[in-house]
């Protein structure tokens, strides 16, 4: 069975300060779709926005960035326990900084981890532990920890869910004639030096880290798929149906 890895951003998970539980739902309800035909590795924003929704400190303050993730990684992975059971189906959280994939030891010991996890059915939820990192080991909104991960437990492919619904061959915000690109092969240099504009308060991302992702997938032999995560509707078509309407699949093969 093939093994994919689903990153979802915090503007998917959040709104208003708040987690978005209807778009949690459909998330998870995806997922557990996806499942009966691939091994499911999710990998989540949101710890620090779920934090928020308990107590209200400025997470400019890495300090305060901190004490907020800690707060939320026990709200968010209860919320998602709570949808997933729906299906009948058992989560785990898995915390990893980027210290942790820079060593072939604890490479091998989140490898293990994962691959018990889904030996015996579970769905295997990875977040950054920002709790404990730095801002020098900060991944870029879980982009870059995804995109590792992805090419650490020898999973195929990393689908990214985003507010960014694909990749377009200029800034769809400044230009109405922008075009998505379907198929994208290689990645201009210059885009991936461009500067960082994430759009949501809880976000540190943007489409730079995410092309950051898909180029280091691409030298190893991997493949990514972006895609809206307010509207599933390309990622089910893509996934399920093996129809590519919408989205952008970054891969070297053709």
């Amino acid at each position: 069975m093939k093994r994919v890895v689903i990153k979802v951003g915090s503007a998917v998970l959040t709104q208003d300060g708040e987690i978005a539980l209807t778009r949690m739902q459909a998330l998870v309800n995806f997922l557990a779709h996806l499942r009966e035909k691939y091994e499911v590795i999710l990998v989540s924003s949101g710890a620090v926005a779920g934090g928020y929704t308990q107590l209200q400190l400025d997470r400019s303050v890495l300090a305060n960035k901190q004490a907020l993730a800690a707060i939320g990684q026990p709200v968010l992975m209860q919320r998602y326990a709570k949808k997933f059971q729906k299906h009948n189906l058992i989560t785990a959280q898995v915390l990893v900084t980027a210290a942790n994939l820079n060593k072939e030891d604890d490479i091998s010991r989140v490898r293990n981890t994962v691959e018990t996890l889904l030996q015996n059915g579970v769905i295997p939820i990875v977040n950054e532990n920002d709790a404990t990192a730095t801002d020098e080991l900060e991944l870029g909104d879980n982009d870059q920890l995804s995109a590792y991960i992805t090419n650490h437990i020898d999973a195929q492919m990393l689908i990214i869910l985003s507010d960014i619904d694909a990749y377009y061959d200029c800034d769809p915000r400044e230009n109405t004639t922008a075009k998505a690109l379907k198929i994208v092969h290689e990645i201009p240099e210059r885009e991936l030096c461009r500067e960082v504009t994430p759009n949501n308060l809880f976000a540190t991302g943007g489409i730079v880290t995410k092309l950051k992702a898909a180029e280091y997938l691409l030298k190893n032999n991997k493949e990514m798929f972006l895609a809206s995560g307010f509207d599933l509707s390309d990622v089910k078509s893509f996934m399920l149906d093996g129809r590519h309407k919408g989205g952008t699949l970054f891969t070297n093969k053709g």
